[in-house]
């Protein structure tokens, strides 16, 4: 896994905890509590992102995005 899957888990995480248990959750050495869902959901948003460019990054070629063709006839 990388750092950015990680870190998506974590924050996942989180957000499952304060919504279930409406309690404090530790992320990073800080303590998150319910009044801070906005911002833990922003970081979600973040290292979804972030995943989501290591993906499209590993999925291309030479720099180039590619597809596959399809000579097959029926």
């Amino acid at each position: 896994m990388s750092i950015a899957t990680d870190m998506l888990a974590a924050y996942i995480k989180a957000e499952t905890e304060v919504l279930a248990n409406g309690r404090s959750w530790a992320l990073d050495g800080r303590s998150v509590t319910r009044e801070n869902l906005a911002e833990i959901r922003a970081g979600r948003i973040e290292w979804e992102r972030r995943v989501a460019a290591e993906r499209n990054a590993s999925a291309s070629i030479g720099g180039l995005p590619h597809s596959l063709a399809n000579f097959s006839t029926r």
